[in-house]
């Protein structure tokens, strides 16, 4: 195959997103997040008349992650950009238009492991009670707030959870994750009176005759959107008086961090969370050891 020219990036883009979505199995946000860092890539290689695949040099690579630094980029979101540039390299390769892989020797910069933000089970128990109980929604969001934290779901794989897999006989429901992969989390009952008085009594009345399958909907009867899963969440995290970042993730984090705290074993927590590999589920384990190793200085009479 002739390697492109002339617009080389950005005549590759489209092609490039559809081999990551029918290839690669990415998320919806995950093609998003690396379509704004190609055509930032593009914009680059224009500027720098770099027209021709096979003329890239680690050196090019470099002094694109040099220019993101300038802006004052966080190291993630570099080492997101480089993961991206490296894919759609990749891709350049698997389809016969470079020669020679040259990802191997492009370095990612390092990334310091951040604890995540995890409330404690009381303060999580005072965020779950902080519905506006004067809402018109607060049956739905009580619901949606409580099946957050049973199940560790993200705002994502919430929004697109259909009411046909919640087994609400034998308290389990099945989730669609990164990648499309699906798994199996168990529901406590107390969630499932929720969701259950949910369907009942305003579910019916805010979907009227429409047909969607989705468990939450919103006023109009639409499914909800992860956006505004995300303000659910926070509105409400305002109205239990919590001052910083709490998001749908947090009470993943919760739910998480919890588990383990509880005697819950790791492996069986990284399967209900969904992580492919057990290291993502082990960041749970040094958030405990922090909060051990906040009470030992606290109550230690040795500073």
């Amino acid at each position: 195959m002739t390697p492109p020219q002339g617009n080389w990036p950005q005549n590759q883009i489209k092609p490039f997103l559809g081999y990551l979505d029918a290839e690669c199995g990415l998320t919806e946000n995950t093609v998003l997040a690396y379509h704004r860092d190609i055509r930032r890539f593009a914009e680059f290689c224009t500027e720098k008349q770099l027209r021709d695949p096979n003329i890239i040099k680690p050196l090019d690579v470099q002094n694109f992650a040099r220019e993101l630094f300038n802006l004052k980029l966080s190291t993630a979101t570099i080492a997101r950009h480089l993961s991206a540039v490296k894919m759609f390299l990749r891709f350049h390769l698997l389809t016969s238009q470079i020669k020679t892989d040259i990802c191997q020797v492009i370095e990612s910069p390092k990334t310091w492991q951040r604890l995540p933000r995890v409330l404690t089970k009381q303060r999580t128990n005072e965020l779950l009670a902080a519905v506006d109980p004067e809402s018109s929604l607060a049956m739905r969001d009580r619901a949606l707030l409580e099946l957050l934290y049973a199940t560790g779901m993200r705002a994502s794989e919430i929004a697109d959870l259909q009411i046909e897999n919640i087994n609400f006989q034998i308290g389990f429901l099945r989730c669609f994750g990164k990648g499309r992969k699906e798994r199996v989390v168990p529901v406590h009952q107390h969630a499932l009176n929720l969701v259950t008085t949910y369907l009942k009594e305003l579910r019916p009345i805010l979907v009227g005759t429409k047909t969607t399958q989705n468990l939450f909907v919103s006023r109009t009867g639409r499914p909800l959107d992860r956006i505004e899963i995300w303000r659910i969440v926070k509105r409400t995290a305002r109205n239990a008086g919590m001052i910083g970042k709490v998001t749908p993730h947090t009470l993943r984090h919760c739910f998480g961090t919890h588990l383990l705290q509880g005697g819950a074993d790791l492996r069986s927590v990284q399967e209900m969370l969904g992580h492919v590999n057990v290291t993502t589920t082990q960041i749970y384990t040094h958030v405990d050891q922090e909060h051990l190793r906040g009470i030992h200085k606290k109550y230690h009479p040795r500073p």
